[in-house]
This record gives structure tokens, sequence and C-alpha cells, in this order.
């Protein structure tokens, strides 16, 4: 298979992967915002958008880095050294998307177009961090 089409095939086998963690995502995300705070999600706490962002996204980081590095990446690297820089990521993208959602929803967006946008940043940049920075060097090289 040539190197143009493997890109594509890892591209389609990431995001397949990256929208089942969306779900997982939405789903505790829902859980969390309707039901466990419900009257919460409605006052001024300020909890109704990044109490159940932070819970659902770590949920959907730990499922998504598990299977993207074993299918998508086929990646024998070091396990805690690949998790070290996606927290790394993550130590950036989750402060910055957590403030962004944050005031977008205290604007009066709603919090499932918040986290749609969110989640669609998430995938792109995601993607190529772990392309580029984490499994640079290392794909294909985890025994079948």
């Amino acid at each position: 298979m040539s190197q143009t089409k493997q890109n594509i095939w890892q591209a389609v086998k990431f995001a397949l992967f990256s929208a089942s963690a969306g779900i997982i995502q939405v789903a505790s995300f829902s859980l969390i915002h309707e039901v466990i705070l419900g009257k919460a999600a409605t006052d001024e706490s300020g909890l109704s958008y990044w109490v159940p962002y932070l819970i659902s996204l770590l949920l959907s980081v730990v499922w998504n880095f598990t299977f993207n590095r074993r299918f998508t990446f086929q990646s024998a690297a070091n396990v805690p050294i690949a998790m070290l820089k996606v927290l790394g990521f993550y130590c950036v993208f989750t402060p910055v998307s957590t403030l962004l959602g944050n005031l977008a929803a205290g604007k009066g967006v709603n919090d499932y177009i918040v986290l749609a946008l969110t989640m669609v940043s998430n995938l792109i940049l995601e993607y190529l961090f772990c392309k580029f920075v984490v499994y640079r060097g290392q794909e294909n090289t985890r025994k079948k």
C-alpha cells in the first residue's frame, strides 16, 4: 500500500476511534450534566459546563489513547512516555478549551454546541499531535 493510502487509512481509523471516544464523551457529559448535576446545571454555580466537560474529556482521552496506540498507529512505543506526551497536549488543550467553552456557555451558547465544536477541534489537533509528536518514528512497530 502506498504511503498516501496508508496515511489516509490511518486518519480514517483515528477518526473512527475518536468517534467512539466522542460517544463516550457525549454520553458521560450528558449523564453528569442532566442527571447528576440536574438542577445545579441550570443555576449560576458555574458547574454546568466545566465539571461534566472535564470528567467526560478524561474518560474519552483514556479510551482514545488506548485504541489509537494499538490499532491506528500500531506503536510499540514506551507507553508511559507516550502517555506523558499526550498528557502534555492535554495540559495545554484542556485549560484553553475549558476556559473558552465555559465563556461561550456563559454567553448563552448551548452547552452541546460548545461541546461539539470543542470535540471537532480536539479531533484535528490530537491527530496531528499524535502523528507528528507522540508516535513520530514509532508507527507500525507493534508486533501483531
